[in-house]
């Protein structure tokens, strides 16, 4: 597969981690990607994919692209032989300014780019960079996309700030401390997460943590399950697993499993890491 990706220029490199061009045949036909602590948008130029946003929820087809706000849980995707797309990975906080509605209107609901941005400004955008002259021209085309449709997003400060402490210490963290350090109360710094991120700050936590710990992991090295959870703050290994369960659907030994089929089979691959194959 063919993937590009650089960080967009200011003022949207405070909300953006990357924006990438990605085409070609997927190494699996389905993929999970696990809860993780950020959100992201995909806009679709190829035939249309599927996600099905956890086990109780019924399969949709996504034909313009997805917007996704900080999952809580695993998301399934089925891809066509060949996917075409350009998308943007979000800092946690980074998504609210570009959305006609709160965050968490959308939680673990992925709306398609029509419900956000409307048919004709979606069809527009499509073919615009359906016809740009390869990727490197796509990418400027969607930031300049995106520098337009930037909005205000009052209290998007305060978000920004606490967030950045629960990255600092990878998730573990009081949140009677994020409180304090912010200086408001704990109802009102649970709303503007929910506001702008779709989910509380104890949820974003325990979020971040997760992904923090699963993507320290090695899968060609042995690995010491007792004191991985230790050294992560979990209490103990089984809330490790369950919290492992929780947000990618497998246990932590089957999680395992799966990323040494990926590298065996893959190696080297721009997918692997955090999107994981369905047998």
């Amino acid at each position: 597969m063919e993937y590009v990706s650089r960080v967009p220029r200011p003022p949207l490199d405070g909300l953006i981690d990357d924006l990438y061009y990605l085409e070609g045949a997927p190494p699996y036909a389905r993929l999970t990607l696990p809860a993780s602590p950020a959100a992201f948008l995909i806009v679709n130029l190829g035939a249309p994919f599927l996600i099905r946003a956890g086990a109780n929820v019924e399969t949709a087809e996504y034909a313009d692209g997805c917007v996704v706000t900080t999952p809580t849980r695993a998301f399934e995707f089925g891809y066509p032989l060949r996917t075409r797309s350009v998308g943007v990975h979000f800092k946690p906080w980074g998504l609210a300014p570009f959305l006609p509605m709160p965050a968490a209107e959308m939680c673990d609901r992925p709306a398609t780019i029509e419900q956000v941005w409307g048919r004709p400004a979606t069809a527009e955008l499509r073919d615009r960079l359906a016809t740009a002259e390869g990727p490197h021209e796509m990418l400027t085309l969607l930031e300049e996309e995106l520098t337009r449709r930037l909005g205000e997003a009052a209290g998007l400060g305060l978000v920004r700030h606490t967030s950045r402490i629960i990255a600092a210490t990878s998730g573990a963290v009081a949140i009677d401390d994020l409180r304090v350090s912010a200086g408001v109360s704990s109802t009102h710094l649970a709303q503007r997460f929910k506001e702008f991120i779709g989910v509380t700050p104890k949820r974003f936590a325990r979020t971040y943590r997760f992904a923090a710990t699963v993507l320290s992991i090695n899968p060609a090295e042995p690995i010491d399950w007792a004191d991985l959870a230790g050294g992560a703050g979990y209490f103990d290994q089984a809330h490790f697993g369950h919290e492992f369960r929780a947000f990618t659907g497998l246990t932590p030994t089957r999680y395992v499993d799966v990323r040494r089929r990926f590298l065996r089979e893959h190696p080297g691959h721009v997918l692997d890491g955090w999107p994981l194959p369905i047998d």
